[in-house]
């Protein structure tokens, strides 16, 4: 893929990593290491609350929260330098935060974060913005905002300034993200301009403003379609629409490009002088959307900055928020999860449920958070015969998903002989992996599922009853937990060594 500039229509070659062009994905990752990236803007805590919601308060018609546990992480700006450093890329973080215990906690997640360098100014007059989320089965209960959007000023803004000029050497993008909470004032964005022209990075500008006016020559402007509407004052729902507000944005403000993404619609590119280009993405499971936008513009940045073709760029910010909208909270996306997400694009329904250890933690997490209940069987499965799949049948009756563990081949052999298995791991994968009652197949190394189950920790830990119920491997772990053990019934007449004696048999 030979350099060029991200804005230059001459690359108008259809690249869509969504498809997926897998060479280019992977090209593109390993431009991104050692891309400085400058992510300037409102720096927020944000602050997650889990717990279970099961009685209403006698004092008022309210939810009572059992809390079980708190994350707290780096929001809005913020999290756009988390999603860059996910992705590889190296990142300069400007912000401010007030004297308190909120702007210590931003300093600590900060320094937590490898591959961010933290430029905060600290405001003594004001708070740090800390948004605290109550969360039940996978639902925010409530959202409780501290903060102020009153404009940054005097000392502070010039500290400002100065620490954009020290930040943003050598960054191939600068990311401004304006959630109006009064950091991004006029002396800042001419501050982000005067950078990226003496950098020679692209200027990409994320706001929450009614108008974007005010942001000037930028290199480009990506608000979402309500944010389009509510600034041009004109629908944005079809193509058409979209098309006619972006044209008629390009004639209020200055920037050389607007980038409007559009949810399951994709993205739809307006390049002054240019035709509008609409660019379709793929239909994902949308499980949490907070930051999906964060991630976006991170993604969209580091391509920038790595001197990709702009359709390179969209794909790539496409493919990165599709993974982000399917984690909880604000999360980022590491590039292993992009190159699984691509692959699965191609896959059939059955290649698709076969995961690694990761994956698989990664779903158990999304299925927990909507109240389902995970059960974990395991086995060699070599030859599958309608044993096996009563057996499967019976264990997904006892659960809401079912994960099962599957072992390698060399594992296999170790367990029944050089001979096995008959079918090799992929094989043996798929073939289950097309059963309807099998949520997700884990293949593992190991001689026990040990490490999957401890990883997945599921409600409900089924095996054979030809198994006792103290020789289950995990099953003790499971109990500790407050899981249970089941054992299904096996159907007489049918086993993968009786199999495999007839097929000797017959050859004979």
């Amino acid at each position: 893929m030979p350099p060029c500039s991200p804005l230059d229509p001459a690359a108008n070659a259809p690249h869509t990593l969504n498809a997926m062009d897998l060479s280019a994905l992977q090209h593109l990752l390993g431009l991104a290491p050692g891309r400085r990236v400058a992510c300037v803007g409102d720096l927020m805590v944000d602050r997650f609350v889990y717990g279970e919601v099961t009685r209403v308060s006698p004092e008022a018609p309210v939810p009572v929260l059992a809390r079980s546990h708190e994350l707290m992480m780096l929001g809005a700006s913020g999290n756009v330098a988390r999603n860059v450093a996910a992705l590889g890329g190296e990142v300069s973080l400007v912000g401010v935060i007030g004297a308190d215990s909120e702007g210590k906690e931003a300093l600590r997640l900060v320094g937590e974060e490898t591959g961010v360098e933290g430029y905060l100014v600290t405001d003594q007059e004001r708070p740090t913005t800390l948004k605290t989320r109550f969360v039940s089965s996978g639902q925010q209960l409530l959202r409780v905002d501290l903060e102020t959007s009153r404009a940054v000023s005097g000392e502070v803004e010039q500290r400002l300034v100065r620490t954009i000029r020290d930040a943003a050497k050598d960054a191939g993008a600068i990311l401004l993200s304006d959630y109006g909470k009064g950091v991004i004032t006029d002396a800042v964005i001419a501050a982000c301009r005067e950078a990226a022209a003496e950098s020679g990075g692209k200027l990409v500008v994320d706001s929450k403003a009614r108008s974007f006016a005010r942001y000037g020559a930028v290199d480009m402007i990506k608000p979402n379609a309500a944010e389009l509407a509510h600034a041009t004052d004109m629908p944005t729902e079809t193509d058409e629409e979209i098309e006619g507000a972006l044209l008629a944005a390009l004639g209020l403000w200055d920037a050389k490009a607007i980038l409007v993404t559009r949810a399951s619609k994709g993205i739809s590119l307006a390049v002054r002088g240019e035709d509008v280009r609409h660019f379709p993405t793929l239909a994902r499971e949308v499980f949490d959307a907070s930051g999906a936008g964060d991630t976006t513009i991170a993604a969209l940045g580091l391509a920038l900055a790595a001197d990709v073709p702009i359709e390179d760029a969209i794909a790539f910010a496409q493919l990165a928020s599709g993974v982000a909208v399917g984690k909880v909270g604000t999360a980022t996306v590491s590039p292993d999860e992009l190159v699984e997400a691509a692959l699965s694009a191609h896959m059939a329904p059955a290649e698709a449920k076969v995961a690694t250890q990761q994956r698989m933690v990664d779903e158990v997490a999304r299925w927990r958070a909507k109240g389902l209940k995970v059960g974990f069987t395991n086995g060699c499965f070599d030859i599958l015969h309608k044993g096996h799949v009563a057996y499967l049948a019976q264990a997904r009756a006892w659960c809401d998903r079912l994960i099962v563990g599957l072992n390698s081949d060399e594992s296999v052999r170790r367990l029944k002989g050089p001979d096995r298995p008959v079918n090799d791991l992929e094989s043996r994968a798929l073939v289950l992996a097309g059963l309807g009652s099998v949520d997700l197949v884990a293949p593992f190394e190991e001689d026990t599922p040990l490490k999957l189950i401890e990883a997945a920790r599921p409600d409900v830990l089924i095996k054979g009853a030809d198994y006792a119920e103290s020789e289950v491997v995990g099953g003790e772990q499971v109990k500790s937990w407050g899981g249970e053990v089941k054992l299904a019934a096996i159907v007489e007449g049918y086993s993968t060594t009786a199999a495999i004696a007839k097929l000797k048999v017959g050859s004979r």
